[in-house]
């Protein structure tokens, strides 16, 4: 997990360097990378019989649905709730967040009756 933050950070810290200034601006970036990996794998629905290792490996390979995710949790900044907006004649809509997510399919839990 750690490993693949980091990476993410990294990248995303290249991509937005324009838009971190101080290191508030990274913790800030680093907490929607981490809220964005913690969406996906609740979503991913891991069950018990899943190892960390393969958690891990399945996590990396969900790689670009989590940065798109923490991506726009960024691009929300201060527009959190915000469905709409309308300013000047410019009007702008944004795109569920669950559009982001219905990319990720979870795992499903087999219940047998005994």
């Amino acid at each position: 997990m750690e490993e693949l933050l980091k990476e993410l950070n990294s990248d995303l810290g290249a991509e937005l360097a324009s838009e971190l200034h101080e290191d508030s601006d990274k913790d800030l970036l680093s907490s929607k990378v981490k809220g964005a990996y913690y969406a996906v794998r609740r979503k991913r629905n891991y069950q018990e019989h899943h190892t960390d290792e393969f958690i891990d490996r399945d996590m990396k390979a969900m790689y670009d649905i989590i940065r798109d995710l923490a991506m726009y949790d960024w691009n929300h900044i201060g527009a959190e709730g915000e469905t709409s907006h309308n300013e000047n004649g410019i009007s702008r809509a944004w795109n569920p967040r669950e559009n982001i997510l219905r990319e990720v399919i979870p795992f499903a839990t087999v219940i047998q009756k005994g």
